[in-house]
């Protein structure tokens, strides 16, 4: 999936576009919660089967989605980390 990466989306959450890339990450060590349904016409749901251990996919799809606020900072918080 990641021949995907550089694909830009409007984010619903974010109210900005964003990279397929950000998506696959962007809640750290799993995906956005809503990246099977912001990118319909890629097979997403199949690849995360496929990438994700039975316990990572069991928190990823059990998860309360974040409200932007949280998610805004989270973007900023991790950024700041990067060197």
């Amino acid at each position: 999936m990641k021949r995907f990466d550089d694909l830009l989306i409007r984010c619903p959450r974010l109210g900005g576009e964003v990279t397929f890339a950000y998506c696959r990450v962007e809640q750290g060590d799993l995906p956005c919660s809503r990246i099977i349904e912001c990118w319909p016409s890629l097979p997403v749901k199949e690849w995360l089967q496929e990438v994700l251990t039975p316990e990572e996919w069991d928190r990823f799809v059990n998860r309360p989605p974040g409200d932007r606020i949280s998610t805004i900072f989270k973007a900023v918080d991790s950024l700041k980390k990067k060197p």
